[in-house]
């Protein structure tokens, strides 16, 4: 079970988890974009070493990127989509998942 924060607004979205010094494991944010689309992430003013998720609609981990604090280095979905978690280094991989892994939840509900 994750407890994330959800960005759905341009806003949210572009601050993300910046400035945050700490983040419990099972705390993470989903960002939700309107339409599906090779999504970018880097780490400026972002402290926590992340994993992004990039997760097609139906809850599929397309691709994972580690991501290093503070880096301006651009990381990238591989097909588009409309979901990315962002979760704590690590996470992902001490639970198995790897792209091709679904994850549920009322965000990834069939459309």
């Amino acid at each position: 079970r994750i407890d994330a924060q959800v960005a759905t607004a341009p806003q949210e979205r572009q601050v993300g988890l910046m400035h945050r010094r700490d983040m419990p494991m099972h705390e993470g944010m989903l960002f939700v974009f309107e339409q599906p689309a090779t999504q970018c992430f880097w780490m400026r003013n972002t402290l926590l070493p992340l994993t992004a998720a990039f997760v097609a609609d139906d809850g599929t981990i397309v691709n994972l990127v580690d991501m290093q604090p503070l880096s301006e280095e651009s990381h990238c979905s591989k097909r588009p989509v409309r979901f990315v978690l962002e979760m704590n280094q690590d996470w992902f991989a001490k639970r198995g998942l790897k792209a091709g892994s679904k994850l549920s939840g009322r965000p990834f509900a069939q459309r």
